[in-house]
C-alpha cells in the first residue's frame, strides 16, 4: 500500500513537471533556460499542492467521497434547473428589459451556486437515507457475508472484552465508531475519577487491538450530529452498515428503538459459557455465609455462581465437599443446589425445592 502510494505520488510529480515545463517552453516568453527553470519549479509546486490535497482528504473514506460526488451531481442538476426557471421568467416578463446583462449573469451564477450547495449539503446530511435502485431488478448476494460487530463504550470498559478478543473469534469483524472514541476522550476531560480510569483503560484496549496482528480493527467515520444520545447513534449506524451491537448494558438500547438491530449482551454470552454442573457430581467449595435455613450455607464458584449447600450452616469459613443436586436460573444468575457430604461419603440434606432463592 505504501509503495503504491509513493509510486503514484512520484509519477504525478513527474507528469506535472513535464507538462508545465513543456507549456512554459512553448510560450516563447523570455529565454529558453528561464522558461525551463520556471516550468520545472511550477510543476514541482503543483505536485506539492496535489500531495497536500491528498493528505487533507486522507481522513475521508470512499463512502464519503462517493456521497460528495453524488451530491455535486444532484446540486449541478438543481442549479441548472433554477437557471432554466430564471430564463423562463425573464422571457415572459419585463424583467429582461429592466436588468442589464451583467446583473442577469450575476443572478444566474448565484442561483447555480445556491442549487449546487443545497443539493450537496442535503445529500451529505441525509446520506443514510439515500438509496439507488433499478425498478424490477433485485440484486442479492450469492453468499451471506458475516455481519460486522460494533462495540460501544460499555464493552470497551469491560475487562472481559480484552480477553475475549484474544480468542480470535472476532477477527476481521470489529467496527468502532469514531464518535465512541470522541466520547471516551470527553469522559477523560470532564467525568469523575472512576470514569476517567475506565475511559483511559478503554482507550488502551483500542490501541492494543490496533497492534494485534491479523485482528483487523476498523473505524467508522460516520456520525450523526443531530443525535445527542450515543445509544441512538449506535442503533442508527448499525442499521446503516448492517452490523450487530456488542454491549455490556443492553437496557439503554431497549429505550432507543432498537427494533431490527441485533443486540449481543456480553453478560449473557459469559453466562452461557459457564460450565454446567451435572447431578451427582462432587465439588469442593468454601462456605462463606449462612443461608436462609439454619443448616444452609452459601458459597460461590470462581465465576461468581452462587451455591446453596444443605447441612453446611455450621461450616462457615471451611472448604467442604458437596454433591450437586440441581441448578436453576434466576434474574440474578444461575444458582446451584448441593448437599454436604460427610466423611463416609453420604449426602446430608434435602431437596432444593424447599429453598426459595428470593430470600437467599
Amino acid at each position: 500500500m505504501n509503495v503504491a502510494l509513493a509510486f503514484t505520488r512520484i509519477f504525478f510529480t513527474i507528469l506535472s513537471i513535464f507538462f508545465i515545463t513543456l507549456y512554459s517552453i512553448q510560450s516563447n516568453q523570455g529565454d529558453l533556460i528561464g522558461r525551463v527553470i520556471f516550468g520545472m519549479l511550477g510543476g514541482f509546486s503543483f505536485s506539492l499542492l496535489l500531495i497536500g490535497f491528498d493528505t487533507f482528504f486522507r481522513k475521508f473514506n470512499l463512502r464519503s467521497f462517493n456521497i460528495a460526488v453524488v451530491g455535486l451531481f444532484l446540486g449541478y442538476l438543481m442549479g441548472e434547473a433554477l437557471n432554466l426557471i430564471l430564463k423562463a421568467i425573464l422571457s415572459i416578463s419585463a424583467l429582461s428589459f429592466s436588468l442589464n446583462i451583467t446583473s442577469i449573469e450575476i443572478i444566474s451564477i448565484c442561483l447555480f451556486l445556491f442549487g449546487t450547495y443545497l443539493g450537496t449539503i442535503m445529500t451529505l446530511r441525509w446520506s443514510d437515507e439515500l438509496y439507488v435502485s433499478i425498478p424490477f431488478i433485485k440484486f442479492s448476494q450469492m453468499n451471506q457475508r458475516r455481519r460486522d460487530i460494533m462495540i460501544d463504550i460499555a464493552t470497551l470498559m469491560d475487562p472481559r472484552f480484552n480477553d475475549f478478543c484474544t480468542t480470535r473469534l472476532l477477527d476481521q469483524s470489529i467496527l468502532v465508531p469514531r464518535f465512541i472514541v470522541k466520547e471516551l476522550y470527553a469522559l477523560i476531560e470532564v467525568s469523575d475519577d472512576n470514569s476517567k480510569i475506565k475511559a483511559r483503560k478503554a482507550i488502551e484496549t483500542l490501541k492494543r487491538l490496533e497492534t494485534l496482528p491479523g485482528f483487523g480493527l476498523r473505524y467508522s467515520e460516520t456520525d450523526f450530529p443531530e443525535i445527542k444520545e450515543i445509544a441512538q447513534k449506535m442503533v442508527r449506524l448499525s442499521r446503516l452498515v448492517d452490523a450487530n451491537i456488542l454491549t455490556a448494558e443492553s437496557k439503554q438500547y431497549q429505550l432507543s428503538g432498537s427494533e431490527g438491530v441485533e443486540i449481543i449482551n456480553i453478560n449473557t454470552l459469559a453466562a452461557a459459557l459457564k460450565p454446567l454442573m451435572q447431578t451427582g457430581e462432587f465439588i469442593h467449595i468454601k462456605v462463606q455465609r449462612q443461608g436462609k435455613e439454619p443448616q444452609q450455607g452459601i458459597g460461590y464458584l470462581e465465576d461468581g455462581t452462587m451455591v446453596v449447600i444443605n447441612n453446611a450452616g455450621d461450616a462457615i469459613g471451611q472448604t467442604i465437599r458437596a454433591a450437586i443436586l440441581s441448578s436453576k436460573s434466576s434474574p440474578s444468575g444461575r444458582i446451584i443446589f448441593c448437599n454436604a457430604v460427610d466423611k463416609s461419603g453420604q449426602q446430608i440434606g434435602f431437596s432444593y425445592d424447599e429453598y426459595h432463592d428470593e430470600d437467599a
